[in-house]
């Protein structure tokens, strides 16, 4: 049975991080959008900035103290997203450009340099924070950074390495972080530009916000391109990166694993490299970091990783990895929770895993997770039940804590998790036989009453009509499902009516009102045309102070009572008029019309009257016409009435209609004034009806 993955139901990407560096630009959130003269002033104060870069591009110590001070500024302001647009129309992209580079000196000038990499830092970082906006990357590449940003990238090989040189890096790798974030021909671009060897160097670099920088952009850059992937990997990132999973700077192995997640997201080759190189059980490890970030990005990576092969859904197991993802699902991150799902979802297409993570206490959480409003954490959940349900030896305890009512209960939100939700219920039905189901048996005989009530309710869903009476009559199944009518709870209530009328459907192909009567037994009708005829009349009938012409051999061949009548010691016997006093010409006429014809058009506006008659004159072919007629009016206004109705004529097939109605419309009833007293007043009747279904031979079954 195939299911369609996770990742494919709108779970969470993977994505390039932008790297906004919060700590620096918190302060300018409470900036709203200029307008007016505030927006003028803005503008103002930005062409002063940029004609002090455009004329302050030289190694005098004023000019590049005062190159410092604009692009400080112009970084300051781009910390508010909300004024980038006017930073950018007052032309102040192409001057911070200009400046990711020095000026030109003479040939063979080693001197010290004012404010050296002071300058290029603040136009990089002033950059990066422009690009957080999609609609300016590509004017920045566009303006001739990129080359000038990967040769920063490269500055502590041309000088010592200090404070300076240090944070000029990593503002370099953010404004590539930024620049590439979700734009997929920039990302191709660093790669042209040869952006992508220096940055896996730096993962090695001696001060970790350079290193955690450097996997920010490789972790943008890898995300869906593939030329990327296969150079970051080329490069020799794999072992560096996998190093820094064991880091104990949270920031470090989020970074990690981030770019490794990235690399082999639909990569199976990359998958197999990051495997071989050892990254499996330091992402184990950090399903126990104390970083909620990394954690999600490991029970996402494992995720994937499970993907690969069945030996390796049992080695992720055998590592660890299943009681810390059970433990994540009680997290109150919703995104935690979701990635440890689609973790567990894939784990558990692993026969060897499902009995394991049910026993560890996975079954119970990925339940409650079902009645997320989140769609997305929802189906994750779903897809990890889908597997568990695969494994005969989870199907008890599925039932026993209630697994099927929750499936069956829940409000999902996407199709997808719906055909899923039904394909597991599919999957737990066809394992009810053999030793799952006497096992159920066992816990319906000796466990607590609410575990013998969740039991009962699912088999009445679940099992095969085969075994109704083995279940519900020789175990007492059916008495556990009449006690829910009677609990104070409505839910119980209304799980017992629901699971009862499933049972019912199943016991039988119909139900006794689905189809027409069959036809009467049959025998030789004197036939229409002697309907209120004269001719050989040796009977007449007074209704309504009319006569109606009969023939005694008819009547007494269509029931007990024309015989008892005639043949009796009734004074009919030898009577030649007998008057009809409480029914009905219309009424006697249709009646006699059946006993004559064997067959008659009963109308709604006249069905009660003539089941009266019916009953009264004891004609079961008629009754059964009448019944069918009637059942096709139930409401829930007048169930109430029609069950009184069948009780009253002794109507049973209709009075089992009004039971299965009642059960089946409970939700309802419910609501409705009396409803208690009725459904306490049917049970028997209901205990009865089910008593005598569940025991009379499969007809379907004998058919084939």
């Amino acid at each position: 049975m195939e299911l369609q993955h996770p990742e494919e139901q709108g779970i969470p990407e993977r994505k390039g991080q932008k790297r906004k560096l919060e700590e620096e630009i918190q302060e300018g959130r409470g900036i709203s959008l200029p307008t007016g003269d505030a927006r003028r002033a803005l503008l103002a104060e930005v062409t002063a900035q940029v004609t002090v870069l455009e004329s302050a591009f030289s190694w005098r110590e004023s000019d590049r103290a005062a190159a410092k001070r604009a692009t400080h500024v112009l970084a300051e302001l781009a910390k508010n997203e909300e004024v980038v647009n006017v930073i950018v129309e007052g032309g102040a992209v192409p001057a911070l450009v200009k400046h990711l580079q020095g000026p030109p000196c003479d040939d063979g000038d080693l001197s010290p340099k004012p404010f050296e990499h002071e300058v290029e830092k603040g136009s990089a970082f002033a950059l990066g924070l422009l690009a957080v906006k999609p609609e300016h990357q590509q004017l920045i590449v566009d303006s001739g950074a990129l080359s000038h940003l990967v040769n920063l990238l490269h500055r502590h090989k041309d000088s010592s390495i200090s404070r300076a040189v240090i944070s000029v890096i990593r503002r370099a790798a953010d404004a590539v972080t930024n620049l590439a974030h979700e734009n997929s021909s920039i990302k191709t671009r660093v790669r042209m530009e040869g952006g992508i060897p220096p940055l896996v160097e730096l993962l090695e670099f001696t001060d970790t916000k350079v290193q955690r920088a450097a996997a920010g952009a490789l972790r943008t850059l890898a995300f869906k391109n593939d030329e990327n992937k296969n150079q970051i990997v080329e490069c020799n990132a794999l072992p560096t990166l996998i190093l820094m999973l064991r880091s104990e700077d949270a920031a470090i192995h989020y970074e990690a694993v981030g770019v490794i997640g990235n690399l082999v997201h639909s990569s199976p080759n990359i998958k197999k490299e990051v495997l071989s190189a050892g990254a499996l059980q330091p992402v184990i490890g950090l399903l126990n970091s104390c970083c909620s970030e990394s954690q999600r990005e490991a029970a996402l990576l494992l995720g994937q990783f499970a993907a690969t092969d069945s030996d390796c859904k049992v080695h992720i197991v055998q590592r660890g990895a299943v009681r810390p993802l059970i433990e994540m699902l009680h997290s109150p991150d919703v995104q935690l929770k979701e990635m440890s799902a689609f973790a567990l979802g894939r784990l558990a297409q692993d026969t060897h895993n499902q009995a394991g993570i049910a026993h560890s206490g996975g079954l119970i959480p990925l339940l409650k997770l079902l009645d997320s409003k989140n769609g997305s954490l929802q189906h994750n959940a779903a897809f990890a039940l889908y597997g568990l349900a695969d494994n005969e030896d989870n199907v008890s305890d599925f039932i026993r804590v209630g697994g099927v009512q929750r499936l069956q209960d829940g409000e999902f939100i996407v199709q997808a998790t719906k055909d899923c939700v039904a394909k597991t219920l599919k999957r737990l039905e066809e394992k009810i036989h053999g030793r799952v189901l006497n096992h159920l048996l066992y816990l319906m005989r000796v466990a607590e009453k609410p575990v013998q009530r969740r039991v009962a309710l699912a088999l009445a869903h679940l099992c095969s009509p085969d075994d109704h009476r083995t279940i519900f009559i020789d175990n007492n199944g059916l008495e556990l499902l009449l006690g829910l009518l009677g609990s104070t709870s409505a839910k119980q209530q209304l799980d017992g009516a629901v699971a009862l009328y499933k049972l019912s459907n199943k016991a039988m192909t119909l139900s006794p009102m689905d189809a027409a009567p069959p036809s009467p037994t049959p025998q030789v009708y004197l036939g229409e045309q002697y309907v209120n005829n004269s001719t050989l009349s040796d009977v007449t009938f007074l209704v309504e102070g009319r006569r109606f012409y009969a023939h005694r051999i008819c009547l007494l061949a269509s029931s007990d009572a024309f015989r008892a009548m005639f043949d009796g010691g009734y004074r009919e016997k030898d009577a030649r008029d007998i008057e009809i006093p409480n029914i009905k010409w219309e009424v006697f006429e249709m009646m006699m019309r059946f006993i004559y014809t064997g067959s008659v058009d009963v109308t709604l506006d006249v069905a009660q009257d003539l089941l009266r008659a019916a009953d009264q004159y004891l004609l079961e072919g008629l009754k059964r016409l009448c019944e069918y007629t009637i059942a096709q009016d139930i409401l829930l206004e007048n169930v109430s009435n029609m069950y009184e109705l069948s009780e009253a004529f002794h109507a049973m097939s209709l009075r089992h209609t009004c039971i299965l109605f009642i059960l089946e419309h409970f939700d309802k009833l419910s609501a409705r004034p009396g409803h208690l007293h009725l459904i306490q007043r049917i049970v028997p009747e209901i205990r009865d009806y089910f008593a005598k279904a569940l025991t009379r031979p499969n007809t379907h079954k004998l058919r084939l």
